[in-house]
């Protein structure tokens, strides 16, 4: 078995290359499934992480109407944790790509970059140390998700199936620790703003990847959330995947 290293070390070189040489290394994989477009954070800024040259400044000036509050301890270890929780979406949705270039990979690991970025302007707001400084795609502090991207980088390198089911867990994974942490943990507007647009888009994510298993004739079954939320999930619309800060009072 490839280790993690190697696995991000032999993929990574060829996205830098080109378009060709993705599809060149890559496994077949049907490209007929509909297309998962998440039509989330649309300002550029989510993309580049340069919070200084934002056309709108919309996130930025959303989490900057909410007051600054002081953290808990526990609001310290949610923000560094989501931070890199987001990154490990990233990086492996982004080498799934890379071994299956479908539209569902790529799309959604653009739309972790603005999660993460979203996160780590709360991490600079609160003038913390960013656990995603000078990050490494597959290399993470904390240790509980460098495990978790071990394994799902292994599954989605099995086959397609497996990469789309990699996402279903992720997505699955992230909506619950979002829910744990928005019920016993968080009481910050501007944290709290932050985690409800990242668990609707998440939840985006999931139907996305659950339709596209579909699709193909496979089904995924939640390892995290609820059988009767899930059930909710995959059976409702999708939704704006942006909502402003109109909906939290910023007083």
């Amino acid at each position: 078995m490839k280790t993690k290293k190697n696995f991000f070390t032999l993929i990574l070189p060829a996205l830098i290359l080109s378009g060709l040489a993705i599809l060149g290394c890559s496994k077949t994989a049907d490209v007929s499934t509909p297309d998962a477009v998440s039509s989330e954070l649309k300002d550029p800024i989510l993309l580049t992480g340069n919070f200084e040259q934002s056309p709108t400044g919309s996130v930025i000036n959303c989490i900057d109407a909410f007051p600054y509050e002081e953290l808990s301890a526990e609001e310290v270890e949610a923000l560094l944790y989501m931070r890199e929780e987001e990154l490990l979406a990233k990086d492996v949705y982004t080498l799934a790509y890379a071994l299956y270039p479908i539209p569902i990979f790529n799309n959604i690991s653009k739309s972790e970059t603005q999660h993460s970025t979203m996160v780590k302007y709360l991490i600079d707001k609160y003038e913390l140390t960013d656990p995603g400084e000078n990050h490494q795609p597959g290399v993470l502090i904390n240790k509980e998700l460098q495990v978790a991207s071990n394994e799902l980088t292994d599954l989605a390198d099995n086959s397609l199936i497996d990469g789309l089911t990699a996402g279903a867990t992720i997505e699955d994974r992230d909506i619950f620790d979002l829910q744990n942490l928005l019920e016993n943990v968080v009481d910050n507007q501007d944290i709290t703003w932050v985690f409800e647009n990242l668990e609707r888009g998440s939840r985006n994510h999931l139907r996305a990847f659950y339709r596209n298993l579909v699709f193909r004739g496979a089904d995924y079954t939640p390892q995290y959330i609820s059988q009767e939320y899930f059930d909710e999930i995959i059976n409702s619309e999708h939704e704006p995947g942006f909502i402003g800060c109109g909906g939290l009072s910023t007083q």
